[in-house]
């Protein structure tokens, strides 16, 4: 199953998935054949060896590079956009340029409640006591529902981001959601990012220009100093570093 753009489950476009012995022994062969090549060879390993409707994109929308990136050799690929009730309007209206810009199809993958339906379950204002259950239900959940649908998920993550992700690998297999993981701007430098999006006039976030590096929950996000940590904004008060989607 999958997540439409209204954000109800619906067929997967992909029709019959592989297993996942084949994904996993796809993920082992492309991590060995790729090593650590550019991002336009690890997009083109996927597009030799996946259907367009078995893959997505994982897009925050902080900005459009990856999508730029991988639509570049796989138009029409699906962009999942978590839509936690939470975000800043700055993101939604970036989540709008992506799919009037670009040959891409965005798909809002919404929690099983409302913030609304949250607040009266589970008291008002859940990211402030309890962080990880609020990732869990409003991003962890959804986006493990909605990867049920395809072979192969994009991610933008990046070793520069934060110690935890230092070790990240181009290609590998993500046993937690049960297929292909692939991370082709691993190597990329917060720096590569904006010169990527200037040169290619990629839509980017306006929060980016202001001290945002990395863009979350409006209630969970705040701009950091120049040279910090691009993720010490996130979680900024609470002893958190990760939502969950990538551990």
């Amino acid at each position: 199953m999958s997540i439409d753009n209204t954000g109800i489950v619906g067929t997967s476009r992909a029709g019959t998935l592989r297993s996942s012995d084949e994904l996993r022994a796809l993920a082992e062969s492309g991590a060995a054949e790729l090593g650590e090549a550019g991002f336009d060879r690890v997009v083109a390993w996927v597009a030799a060896n996946f259907a367009v409707n078995a893959v997505a994109v994982a897009c925050s929308m902080a900005d459009a590079v990856l999508p730029h990136v991988v639509s570049a050799q796989l138009p029409g690929v699906d962009v999942l956009f978590l839509d936690t009730g939470y975000h800043f309007a700055e993101t939604h209206q970036t989540r709008d340029d992506v799919a009037r810009l670009l040959p891409v199809r965005v798909v809002d993958v919404l929690p099983e409640h409302s913030v609304a339906e949250q607040d009266r379950l589970h008291g008002a204002e859940l990211f402030n006591r309890d962080p990880n259950r609020c990732c869990a239900m409003r991003k962890v959940e959804p986006l493990h529902r909605a990867l049920g649908g395809y072979e192969l998920w994009f991610t933008g993550v990046r070793r520069d981001e934060a110690p935890t992700r230092a070790a990240t690998p181009l290609v590998t297999w993500d046993d937690r959601n049960g297929l292909v993981k692939v991370n082709p701007l691993a190597a990329w430098s917060f720096e590569d990012i904006l010169d990527y999006a200037a040169r290619h006039r990629v839509p980017v976030n306006p929060l980016m220009a202001q001290g945002y590096p990395s863009i979350g929950c409006a209630p969970c996000t705040k701009p950091v100093a120049p040279g910090d940590d691009p993720r010490s904004g996130r979680w900024a008060s609470l002893a958190k570093t990760e939502c969950g989607l990538h551990l």
